[in-house]
């Protein structure tokens, strides 16, 4: 009897494949975006003159404050990323909430960066369907 999957397992839908696919490149977007937001933040805190800036803008901070949260998101963009890699739960949760809070600094951010922010935004809203997502984690989605 030749059969690829293994008996207690059940084998996975194409959507749950790409799913569980999606997962994996989650964390990797997330470490990725970790070590960016890591740059951007040092860049910000050294040199408040890289970037552009911007006349009265509603959520205007000063470039040192956005270099201090850039970095301490990034760092921990790095820590969850690790986590989602390994598997571990808490990862996923906490990468759905750091992904969504992603969205809204870069949102704030977009005078300074806008085709970065507008990418950071896709790629986090991409990495929260991916950890948000049942097949991913072997649930089954009948309730």
């Amino acid at each position: 009897m030749s059969q690829n999957t293994a008996p207690h397992r059940k084998p996975t839908s194409s959507s749950g494949a790409w799913a569980a696919g999606g997962t994996l490149f989650a964390g990797v977007l997330m470490l990725i975006t970790g070590f960016m937001d890591i740059l951007q933040g040092i860049t910000g805190i050294a040199k408040d003159d890289v970037y552009t800036r911007v006349g009265d803008y509603v959520f205007k901070f000063n470039l040192t404050t956005w270099g201090w949260i850039h970095l301490i998101l990034g760092v921990i963009l790095v820590i969850v990323g690790a986590g989602i890699l390994k598997g571990a739960e808490w990862g996923r949760i906490t990468g759905i909430a750091l992904a969504s809070l992603n969205v809204l600094l870069h949102f704030l951010y977009l005078p300074y960066q806008p085709w970065w922010a507008l990418f950071s935004m896709a790629v986090s809203i991409f990495v929260i369907w991916a950890l948000a997502s049942n097949d991913a984690y072997g649930r089954d989605e009948r309730i």
